[in-house]
Order: structure tokens, then sequence, then C-alpha cells
């Protein structure tokens, strides 16, 4: 089992690694400002729920597949970023309206979830980066390693889901004024399309 020394350090690198710019809270902060807190929290749900998947696979050695087999992260590697891509591509061709009547519906909070979910897993570089960092808290000594690094994951998740939350609480309060304007509109889109078209790219460039 995990010592609280253990525990308290773990959670407090956990927090500041989660507040480091990155694809999940550029993520979280824009779909937030398309549509709202509440479809900002389902994100985070979604993230925070593909999170389980790194941490069982670093728990069953499934992450070390992907850390050793070229073709493994390559495959996954090219999903992310078909993935990113298609999500780039319905930002930028996404209309726009002021009128409440006529505008777009928003996703529903389950097709944001998945959304979450489907990027966070699809990032080999996630499940290598809880290989390299997990297993630098856990002991032997202290029992079950397969035990420890699923504590591990689950402050991991615990620490992402509260500033992800903080995350999409701050940038939702400004959704409500920001679909008032259709030039406001028009730029989240084109600057949502541009920011998962460069998540995509800095994917496919990623090496292990």
């Amino acid at each position: 089992m995990l010592t609280v020394d253990v525990a308290l350090s773990f959670f407090g690198i956990a927090v500041l690694l989660a507040l480091s710019p990155g694809p999940d809270n550029l993520f979280v902060l824009m779909q937030s400002a398309m549509w709202g807190k509440n479809a900002g929290m389902a994100v985070v749900l979604g993230l925070c729920t593909g999170l389980i998947g790194h941490t069982v696979a670093v728990a069953v050695g499934l992450a070390a597949v992907f850390a050793a087999s070229e073709t493994a992260f390559l495959v996954l590697k090219l999903a992310g970023a078909a993935y990113l891509l298609y999500l780039a591509w319905g930002a930028f061709r996404a209309p726009v309206s002021t009128a409440p009547e006529t505008r777009p519906p928003a996703l529903s909070h389950w097709a944001l979830y998945r959304r979450g979910i489907i990027m966070n897993l699809t990032n080999p570089k996630v499940s290598l980066f809880f290989l390299a960092f997990l297993p630098q808290f856990t002991s032997p000594m202290r029992g079950s390693v397969a035990l420890q690094t699923i504590s591990l994951g689950a402050l991991f998740m615990l620490a992402a889901f509260l500033v992800f939350s903080a995350i999409a609480l701050f940038s939702g309060f400004f959704s409500a004024h920001l679909q008032k304007s259709a030039f406001t509109q028009r730029l989240i889109n084109r600057l949502s399309a541009l920011v998962f078209a460069g998540l995509a790219l800095r994917l496919l460039l990623s090496e292990r």
C-alpha cells in the first residue's frame, strides 16, 4: 500500500502536471468555451475515464508493449491523430448563429464524454508517460506493485479532475457571452480547429 508521504508527494506532482499546458486541458478549455461548463465537465469525465485505461495498461504490462513495439505505437498514434483531425474538420465547418432558435444544437453530454475517452485512449504518449512515471512511486516492499499502480492512477485522476474541472468552469463562465456574437463564435470554431489540427500534428511528430 502507498504511504501517506508517497501519496501526498505524488498527488502534488500530479496537480502540477495537470496544470501544465497540454492536449487535455486545451481540449477542455475549447470545448467549454464552445458548449458551456456542463459540456466541459462531460469532457473532463471522459478524459478521466480514459486515464483508467492507461492505469490498467501499466498495471498489467500492456503499456510496455507500446514502449517496445514501434508498430503498436504507430497504429495508436495514427488513430489518435485521425480522430483529432476529424474534430478539427467538424469545428472548422461548424455553423454560427446568434439567434437561439437557429443556433446549432449543442453536442450531447454523452457525445462529449465519448470524445474525452477516445482522445485520451488514442494518445499512446499517455501510456508511455504512466509507464515511466508511476513505477517511480511504487516499491515491492510495500506490497502488490499492481495495486500501488492502480492507487497512483486513481490519485492522478483525482488531480486531473480537480484541475480540469476548474478550467471547464472558468471557460464555461464566458460561453454564454461568447455565443451572442457570430464573429466570436466563428473565431472560437476556427481556433478550435487550429488547436485540434495542431494537436494532431504534434501527435504525428511525437516519438516514443
